[in-house]
Formats: C-alpha cells, sequence, structure tokens
C-alpha cells in the first residue's frame, strides 16, 4: 500500500488529535508520522511480527494498537501517550487506516487484479491500461495451477501456501472457493512441464507430510503475456476434471498431458453415446465381467503383447488367448489387432466419461 496515502491519513487525523501519531510496519520501520522527521526511522523495539494477538500494547510513552490483518500483522498504528485518551484514539485510528487499506486493495492491490483476470471478470482491453495502472509486470511468462483440497482441514492452507510462496511481486496465491486455490506462478523462459510437475508435487508432498491435507492439482500450459491466464486458468479447471474422470489415482494432472482423453472430454454425450453403439454392435460392453476388463487393462498396459501380458498376468499363453478370442466374440473386436485395439480403448475411456458426467467449464 502507498506510504503517501498513510501519510495523507495521519496529516488529515493530527488535526482533530492533538498528539503525536503515526503508523509502524511488520519491519519495525515508521512509515508514516505527525513528525515527519521520524519517516523512515526504525525501532527495532516495537516487532510486529512477535505479535501473535491485535491487542492494544503501550511502549516508552506510546500506545500502540496493530490493524487487523488476518493471521500476519503488517501494520500496527501509535499515538503519544499511555492514557485512556491514548487508548481511544489508538483504537479509531486503527479502524480508520484498516478500513482505508481495504478499499486500497480491493481498488489497486495486484492479487485482486490477477483474480480478476483468470475468472474472466475485467473485459480485455481493460487489462493492459490496470496493469500499468498497478506497474504490473504484464509480459512474463506465468503458470496457473489449481489446487483442490480433498480432505477435512482444521488449518488455513491459503496461508500455508502464501508462506511457500512468499514473493508477491511475482507469486499469486488466490482463494477461488471453499476447496480450490489457484497459484499464479512467475516462471524462467525454458521452464519445462517436468519442472512445474515437480513443483506441483512439492506443494502435494509438503501439504500431506507437515499438514496432513491431501489434495490434487491441475497444472495448464505456461503462457506469455498476461491476457493468456485465464486460458491456463480454465485448462488447470479441465485438467483436474478430465483426471479425476480417467485417472483417479494420480494427484497431479497436467492438461498438456491429457492427450485423447481431453478430446473425449470435449464431446457431447449424445455422440459419445452413438459412437458407444455402433462399436459394440454384436453385443454390449456391459457384457464383459470384472475378470475379462482386468485382462484387457493389463494389455493395453503392455503393449498388445501376448506373451508379456501372460506373464504379468501368472496365466498360460493360451490361457490368454481363449480370452481374448472370447472378447472378439462377444464384441467383434480382436484386440491383437492395433485398429481394433484402439476403438476398444477409446471405447472404454467414453464409457468411463458418460458413468462420470463431469462438470464442464
Amino acid at each position: 500500500m502507498s506510504n503517501r496515502l498513510f501519510q495523507n491519513v495521519i496529516y488529515q487525523m493530527h488535526e482533530a488529535i492533538d498528539r503525536k501519531i503515526g503508523i509502524i510496519d511488520d519491519t519495525s520501520v515508521i512509515v508514516a508520522c505527525s513528525d515527519v522527521s521520524l519517516v523512515g526511522s526504525i525501532n527495532d523495539e516495537v516487532r510486529l511480527a512477535n505479535l501473535t494477538t491485535n491487542e492494544l500494547f503501550t511502549f516508552e510513552g506510546f500506545t500502540y494498537k496493530p490493524v487487523e490483518e488476518g493471521v500476519h500483522i503488517e501494520y500496527a498504528v501509535f499515538v503519544e501517550g499511555e492514557d485512556e485518551y491514548a487508548v481511544r484514539f489508538a483504537n479509531i485510528l486503527a479502524v480508520s487506516i484498516s478500513n482505508i487499506k481495504e478499499y486500497y486493495d480491493e481498488k489497486y492491490n495486484k492479487g485482486n487484479f490477477i483474480k480478476n483476470v483468470i475468472l474472466d471478470n475485467i473485459l480485455p482491453g481493460d487489462i493492459y491500461l490496470k496493469a500499468r495502472e498497478l506497474r504490473f509486470n504484464a509480459d512474463v511468462s506465468r503458470v496457473c495451477m489449481l489446487i483442490r483440497i480433498t480432505s477435512p482441514v482444521d488449518i488455513s492452507v491459503f496461508d500455508v501456501l502464501q508462506n511457500l510462496f512468499p514473493d508477491k511481486t511475482k507469486d499469486f496465491v488466490i482463494n477461488i472457493n471453499e476447496n480450490d486455490i489457484a497459484l499464479v506462478k512467475e516462471i524462467h523462459h525454458g521452464t519445462e512441464s517436468k519442472d512445474l510437475e515437480k513443483l506441483a508435487r512439492s506443494i502435494v508432498d509438503t501439504l500431506s507430510g507437515e499438514f496432513y491435507i491431501h489434495c490434487a492439482i491441475g497444472i495448464g500450459t505456461s503462457v506469455n503475456g498476461i491476457k493468456e491466464l485465464a486460458r491456463s486458468f480454465k485448462e488447470a479447471q479441465v485438467a483436474l476434471e478430465v483426471g479425476k474422470v480417467f485417472d483417479t489415482e494420480k494427484t497431479i494432472v497436467r492438461y498438456d498431458n491429457l492427450g485423447i482423453a481431453r478430446l473425449i472430454y470435449q464431446l457431447p454425450t449424445t455422440l459419445c453415446e452413438m459412437f458407444l453403439r455402433e462399436v459394440f454392435k454384436k453385443g454390449s460392453i456391459e457384457s464383459l465381467d470384472q475378470e475379462t476388463l482386468f485382462t484387457i487393462q493389463k494389455f493395453f498396459e503392455n503393449n498388445l503383447n501376448v506373451s508379456k501380458t501372460s506373464r504379468k498376468l501368472f496365466v498360460h499363453r493360451n490361457t490368454l488367448v481363449y480370452r481374448l478370442e472370447k472378447i472378439k466374440k462377444l464384441t467383434g473386436l480382436d484386440l491383437r489387432e492395433f485398429d481394433h485395439a484402439i476403438v476398444f480403448k477409446v471405447a472404454l475411456m467414453v464409457k468411463k466419461y458418460l458413468m462420470a458426467n463431469p462438470v464442464k467449464y
């Protein structure tokens, strides 16, 4: 927040409060004061970082009142004196500064600006105008990650993530809803997808290992220019939803690694149902039991290799061939033929997609 705005408030309040008043920040620097000579000086004896509450306290003839900032106290006001009037003035001044700061942050805060960008709440033509107003670097590479909390929590995950990414000029942690938190991360040119996945893995491991919080993370593609951030955010949303449908065991899903699942996710359900009817003309996919479906899954995992699959399943090669013949008889598709295998694989994914009925963005 602009210290000039703080100083203007202190000047105006000093006309009504005939005492020395001012504001000190969490680095013990006096950022505004009715005695201009004190502005910029450091009072190491007053350490806001050590405070656990926003209660009043007195020190060396001054009354201090922290400005409410939730978990972290950034500022405190101070009034000369330790009497009843000093307490009253400090409370009034703290409320005034808190309200002004809230208004300022709403209008000028970069985090709020980024939130409006990724949620498409700002007109494209206004994005660069606002970025210049905030002195925001609009042309660096960034990526959006969407962190979805999947377990009950007793602490503020938002605060944990802010502590993991403390550089508020480059990285932005944004509350989307009760369970979703977005991370807009500035990245270096040439950062690869595997590096982003490694970063996401560190977030998952920290939340689960230190705080017993389970989460899933969707990663959008990296973008150049602030106008593209909304696309990266939507990609992260799609990555989570597609991963929830097609690969429920994964906690980290990259949009650029979704493959054919992304294509199926974008298809109308009526088209998917028509495709299934055409593929399984001879018999329904429901006629395949769990053992047969498990055999098919292993056959695909082993690249349609009969010998390798039989070893993995601990069955004789002829037993596997018999099962594949049975599948061919039921469905009309011979999984040993590449084209038939592709059709069957896609059909299984389409079936899973229809059963999941995912939410689309």
